[in-house]
């Protein structure tokens, strides 16, 4: 099955498609032996909530909405969750409140302006989206054409399939109890007749999900991303070493979905010898023979011979996942074992946060 622009069927219709939106899950593990990328989301924990927020398993495709958004009209009452950047999300022109559960109508529009804060945002609808899953995963991958909608970016009259009938899987009871109870509230906030060409308001659910992994993003000196010494660290000389962690990096226009690349201060290599090329991942912190860090991402090559000074904690990547051309960053040391320790500890939370929205009962 490969749907292309202009297939009727959809659940959502493109209008406009964005600067660069596409449909992520949570990547295709298992395959960088073969040269595959992981990809995915960028900014995994923003996915993993909307997913909860609507009931779908976390590892659930939704739409990855880049620095412009798109607009959509919705072609069947849903379900949906928006969690990432604020980018001014407005259903029939009114603000669209993020972090929690919200019916749009069949005949709504969905707008996302500019990003205001953050790079890039999520969008989950109960049930997913009925794409196939090419090498165990919906995510797209651009470069290699994989994934998601004919593995491309979307494009305006793109049908993307999910609601009643199209979606990936059945929306989970939970989600149907809570999209008939938003859809009544929506019913009783009718104020005038429906008519040819209005459709149901739209209704939010009372509460949210406080997003908890942006902490570091907003401090005097940038985004903070904790980070360990690289395998190559050693081989930089004591003032590269010390301005990784002393100095402001920028992030350079260049940077996509592969890396991000960082203006600041040239971190030199005391060796000159060439690495063999090795395996990568994302967080890696590769350094160029001119001096320029590169922050490998979601999309990044499975091999490289560059080499690393630092590694991104993982628990970090969401934050460099929301960092814009321009954003300041620093680098703060953490060791591995403090590094695991996060880790361990945001998965508890959105466990105890996901327990928690599973509770909530209209």
């Amino acid at each position: 099955m490969e749907l292309e622009a202009g297939d009727s069927s959809g659940g959502m219709k493109v209008v406009k498609a964005g600067l660069l939106t596409t449909l992520q899950d949570l990547g295709r593990d298992g395959f960088r032996s073969t040269g595959i990328s992981s990809g995915g989301a960028m900014d995994r924990y923003a996915l993993r909530i909307a997913n909860l927020l609507v009931g779908n398993e976390e590892g659930e495709a939704g739409l990855e909405i880049t620095l412009v958004g798109p607009e959509l009209v919705v072609e069947t009452d849903l379900l949906i969750a928006v969690c990432g950047a604020y980018m001014e999300p407005t259903v029939n022109g009114e603000e669209l409140p993020m972090w929690r559960p919200v019916f749009v109508p069949r005949g709504a529009v969905l707008r996302f302006g500019r990003a205001v804060s953050g790079c890039r945002v999520y969008v989950a609808a109960a049930g997913g989206f009925g794409v196939p899953r090419e090498l165990s995963s919906r995510s797209t991958d651009v470069r290699a054409a994989l994934g998601g909608l004919a593995g491309r970016r979307l494009a305006a009259g793109d049908a993307l399939p999910c609601g009643a009938g199209q979606s990936a899987a059945a929306p989970s009871r939970w989600a149907a109890a809570w999209l008939a109870a938003l859809s009544r509230l929506g019913e009783a906030a009718a104020t005038a007749p429906l008519g040819a060409g209005r459709c149901l308001p739209w209704a939010a659910a009372p509460w949210f999900a406080p997003p908890a992994a942006y902490g570091g993003g907003d401090g005097e000196d940038g985004i903070v991303l904790r980070a360990m010494p690289g395998s190559e660290y050693g081989q930089f000389s004591e003032a590269a070493r010390e301005a990784l962690f002393r100095e402001r990096y920028y992030i350079a226009p260049a940077s996509d979905r592969m890396g991000c690349r960082l203006i600041g201060t040239p971190l030199t290599r005391l060796s000159r010898a060439e690495l063999l090329s090795h395996g990568v991942t994302p967080g890696a912190v590769q350094v160029p023979p001119g001096g320029g860090p590169i922050i490998l991402a979601a999309d990044c090559q499975t091999t490289g011979g560059y080499p690393k000074i630092a590694h991104v904690a993982t628990v970090d990547m969401p934050l460099l996942a929301q960092a814009k051309p321009g954003d300041a960053i620093r680098f703060q040391p953490v060791t591995l074992a403090e590094a695991q320790r996060l880790d361990r500890q945001r998965e508890q939370d959105i466990r105890m946060l996901a327990a928690a929205i599973r509770s909530r009962q209209p």
